[in-house]
């Protein structure tokens, strides 16, 4: 089974960072950094420590697992973490200089029902996840991760 993580990575003003995906003929969408797990990885969160790196040059201290989709051939589980330092210029990830990927934008995005809701986050749902934990007040500004 293919597994993969990703990280709803919350900044210490309290923004979410998320990496608009534009590509031709495919209306813009968003998704949260991360990627797929590797045989050389330790574990689910080393892995999501070299993704964060690889995408956006950061550190990212791992809060807890929000939620996991599971299909018959993948799994994906979304960590909730926290992330004081990156650099989007300094990313080394392999899908940015892959030919025909489309562009790569990082964003802060207000953890806020308006915030998400400006945005078209995929996978639908972990969009559906992230504002009922919103809605709970576990994403915004002095909220408990």
């Amino acid at each position: 089974m293919i597994e993969r993580v990703r990280a709803v990575l919350v900044t210490a003003d309290d923004m979410m960072l998320v990496i608009r995906r534009t590509r031709p003929g495919i209306p813009a969408y968003w998704v949260l950094p991360g990627g797929g797990v590797e045989p050389g990885d330790a574990s689910r969160e080393a892995a999501l420590h070299r993704e964060v790196h690889e995408e956006i040059a950061g550190k990212a201290d791992i809060v807890r697992l929000l939620h996991t989709m599971e299909s018959d051939d993948e799994r994906r589980l979304f960590y909730l973490a926290r992330i004081t330092t990156w650099s989007f210029d300094d990313r080394t990830g392999p899908e940015f200089s892959a030919e025909g990927r489309g562009e790569y934008a990082l964003e802060e995005v207000p953890p806020t029902l308006e915030g998400l809701d400006g945005i078209d986050l995929k996978p639908e749902e972990i969009a559906h996840v992230l504002r009922g934990a919103v809605r709970a007040g576990g994403l915004g500004a002095g909220a408990a991760l």
